[in-house]
């Protein structure tokens, strides 16, 4: 999952992205609001977390440029402790969620987890297909009760097809959301990662669970249990 942090407190941005590239999110990171604005517009996230108090432009004023461009993914406002004006004028301008601070991170990663899933609409941090289940909190993935061990690349590249079953997704829109900003998008790599994930799931072909569809890229089937 990528993710835009837009955060001017320079120590709070460095300590968020660390905690949030821990647990496996691709962090684009701005500190100021017109940067900010610029990211949320060019580039294709899952969500995003911004700080009310930005320089340049204000982030109750970002998220309503967002909103205004219909550009929908998630947002988490971060605002000051006892300011629920500003709560109030986030859920306004069209953010999903409010931490105030300080807060733990634990929590963050909570609520911005619970964000994606239910942008997708999933309410559950167990996401099943099948035979197939993948646990967006502990990162378990499992084919009919067996662990499956995945790196952290292959990991991102199927967490984000099942939170998008049965859409059709370009090898550059994939590398997009697994991978920073300067990766070549030309790049194999993420044929590579699929004919991983197809022989480490289903080495036997008893699911086929990714499909290949020519010109257009991949997507995960969606797999009526038994």
């Amino acid at each position: 999952m990528r993710l835009l942090l837009i955060e001017d407190d320079l120590a709070l941005q460095a300590n968020l992205q660390t905690h949030l590239q821990q647990d496996n999110y691709l962090v684009d990171v701005a500190s100021d609001g017109e940067v900010g604005l610029f990211q949320g517009q060019e580039y294709p996230y899952d969500a995003a977390i911004i700080d009310v108090g930005l320089p340049k432009i204000d982030g109750i004023s970002v998220i309503k440029k967002l909103r205004e461009q219909d550009i929908s993914f998630p947002i988490l406002v971060l605002t000051a402790r006892d300011s629920w004006q500003d709560k109030v004028a986030g859920l306004d301008a069209g953010a999903d969620d409010y931490l105030t601070k300080p807060f733990q991170a634990e929590e963050l990663l909570a609520r911005l987890n619970a964000l994606i899933r239910r942008s997708v609409g999933q309410s559950s941090p167990l996401i099943t297909n099948g035979p197939l289940s993948l646990n967006t909190k502990s990162c378990q993935v499992e084919v009919n009760n067996r662990a499956i061990k995945l790196s952290s690349s292959e990991y991102k590249l199927l967490e984000y097809m099942m939170l998008h079953l049965e859409e059709v997704s370009s090898k550059a829109v994939l590398t997009e959301h697994i991978y920073d900003q300067d990766f070549d998008l030309d790049s194999n790599v993420i044929e590579v990662f699929i004919r991983r994930l197809r022989k480490k799931l289903d080495p036997n072909n008893n699911y086929n669970f990714i499909e290949t569809l020519r010109g257009r890229g991949y997507k995960l089937k969606r797999i009526q249990s038994q």
